[in-house]
């Protein structure tokens, strides 16, 4: 059985705070319900590609920053 990777956004939620106020703002700009954004951000679903360059281009995250915000294990 393999075991899931699970990522820790924190640093995610804070950005999201910082430019939106609040993930239910935030959630419809990257084309996804506020109960999807959930799911991702608490590991039971995975972020696309699609969703986390939609998601560094909304936040003001380089290229070079998205393993902090997306990939921290």
């Amino acid at each position: 059985m393999k075991n899931k990777i699970t990522y820790n956004y924190n640093k995610l939620r804070g950005k999201i705070k910082e430019v939106f106020e609040d993930e239910q703002l935030f959630a419809p700009e990257i084309g996804m319900s506020r109960v999807s954004l959930s799911y991702k951000l608490n590991n039971k679903v995975s972020f696309s590609q699609h969703e986390i360059s939609k998601s560094a281009e909304l936040l003001n995250i380089t290229d070079e920053e998205i393993n902090l915000y997306f990939f921290t294990q």
